[in-house]
């Protein structure tokens, strides 16, 4: 008879010691371990870690080790990975063609009209429609503001006739690259370097940090510093997962990334001007600055995008993205003076 309450004890501690093994979250992304990216996950997985006292676990998978660009969106959806820190172009595909605004070349002039946009009312907006496709929108981290690589020079919007431009599978990515005569080619983020290597493309826009990480730089001759678009991400995790997990476990988990996004979004800028700097010591891409004149000849030639783009992204939010850099703007202006 005495068997019963032991068996009843042993139980009991098993279920205690069952209950106390830690929340595994796999966070994967396709970018190396030192970019803003993964540098920002590898904080998140640190902070997390800490407030949830080793409840929660945080499995980082950098460099497309899990899933490329195509496949981890599916990925997240079916639980196979708890978290992922997509590009913002990844979600036109997925049916949520307003994170496409962000595609549209100069739409964002400065860090100060996107800090305005990804923090105010039309950012989180853009983040609650994710809901509908089982996923929360946790926090937007930066990338940097994109330029131009080709093994041709590239100074006038004319340079850009005929060569193959890989992109990212965008809309407006396609119609930004048609606007300046360019042949735009879909290649996912893991093979560009071989794709450009085997002249598969000719070239490409990306942000310094990805460049100068992925060595791209090794094989294109040519970088034009445009800052004509920008590459940002959002912090994104199951919705089903994260719904389920205790009340006091997703406070510390926001909390982590709310500081992890600050970390991130200060070292972007950094990291890509450390990586300019890398890319011009290297010595094998001869790297020029727009001037002032021709930078004005390129935003000239993009405008027609956003007219061509609107019956996808929605004229409205094309307009409120205008608005939110004008008042950006206008307050710069006023402090300088």
């Amino acid at each position: 008879m005495k068997l019963k309450p032991l068996f009843a004890a042993a139980l009991l501690a098993a279920s205690a010691a069952w209950a106390q093994e830690p929340i595994v979250i796999k966070f994967s992304h396709v970018t190396t371990a030192d970019t803003p990216k993964g540098k920002g996950a590898q904080k998140f997985k640190e902070l997390a870690e800490a407030a949830t006292q080793g409840r929660v676990k945080v499995d980082v998978y950098p460099n497309s080790q899990l899933y490329k660009d195509k496949e981890e969106l599916e990925a997240l959806q079916m639980g196979a990975v708890q978290m992922l820190a997509p590009s913002l172009s990844k979600f036109g595909p997925l049916g949520v063609k307003e994170f496409e605004v962000y595609d549209i070349p100069y739409i964002l002039p400065s860090k100060a009209a996107l800090r305005r946009v990804n923090e105010g009312p039309v950012g989180k907006a853009l983040l609650k429609k994710l809901e509908t496709k089982g996923i929360v929108g946790l926090a937007y981290w930066d990338n940097g503001f994109k330029e131009m690589t080709s093994n041709k020079p590239i100074a006038q919007p004319a340079d850009f006739r005929g060569q193959k431009m890989r992109i990212q599978s965008s809309k407006v990515l396609d119609a930004q690259m048609r606007a300046l005569g360019a042949n735009p080619q879909v290649l996912a983020f893991s093979e560009v370097y071989q794709g450009m290597q085997t002249g598969v493309v000719d070239g490409s826009e990306n942000t310094p940090s990805n460049i100068y990480t992925q060595k791209m730089h090794e094989v294109q001759k040519y970088m034009t510093v445009s800052d004509h678009g920008y590459i940002g991400y959002a912090v994104i995790a199951n919705k089903r997962f994260w719904d389920a997990l205790p009340p006091d476990i997703r406070t510390a988990l926001d909390g982590a990334m709310r500081e992890a996004t600050r970390y991130a979004n200060t070292i972007a800028q950094q990291e890509n001007d450390a990586a300019l700097e890398g890319i011009k010591k290297a010595g094998k891409t001869q790297v020029r600055e727009l001037s002032p004149q021709e930078k004005a000849a390129w935003r000239k030639a993009l405008l027609p995008v956003q007219a061509t783009v609107a019956p996808r992204v929605g004229k409205p939010l094309i307009d409120a993205f205008n608005r939110e850099a004008a008042a950006a703007e206008a307050e710069q202006r006023a402090a300088s003076r």
